[in-house]
């Protein structure tokens, strides 16, 4: 079995679980998820009220304590989205994930790994838009967010997230 970029941060009944495509180049050499310069991600989490606090890089896993898992569709690559070799993207593996920890929701932290798992559970081979999906994975919502990457950064709307915080933290099981 090949050795995965980042752990997955995953236990049963999560209220969020957060999907990239992979580990970016400093999130691998740092063992991190969302560690790259500019990334918005932790301060968006603790700005829309995901997180009490603002949570750094390396004490990623405390999100647990907050009922956010993390994964990504490819665990065993890293790199830029445009880079990333669509071989290595695990759509079955992450699918029976969200089936076995069933999360309320799986929020895909960019377009990309989105569009590939939407398309694989029979959306179609448009990109999908942001927000809350009609598709789920069991009972499992899915939520389309704007990439936190200081490189998608003409693409970045924080609206998106502060929806998902209110749906996330609002929506009945």
């Amino acid at each position: 079995m090949t050795q995965h970029i980042l752990p997955d941060v995953l236990v049963p009944g999560l209220n969020v679980v957060f999907c990239g495509s992979a580990a970016g180049f400093k999130s691998a050499r740092l063992g991190a998820y969302y560690a790259g310069p500019g990334n918005k991600f932790w301060p968006t989490l603790h700005r829309v009220g995901l997180t009490p606090r603002l949570i750094a890089p390396p004490e990623f896993r405390a999100v647990l304590e907050f009922g956010i898992g993390l994964t990504d569709l490819c665990k065993t690559g890293f790199g830029n989205d445009i880079d990333l070799d669509p071989a290595y993207d695990d759509v079955p593996g992450l699918l029976r994930k969200i089936k076995r920890f069933r999360p309320r929701v799986l929020a895909f932290t960019a377009k990309r790994p989105a569009h590939i798992v939407l398309r694989a559970l029979g959306a179609g081979r448009a990109p999908p838009p942001y927000g809350l999906q009609d598709l789920m994975i069991g009972e499992t919502r899915l939520f389309v967010l704007t990439s936190p990457s200081g490189r998608a950064g003409s693409f970045w709307d924080e609206r998106w997230w502060r929806e998902l915080a209110q749906f996330a933290t609002n929506s009945s099981p």
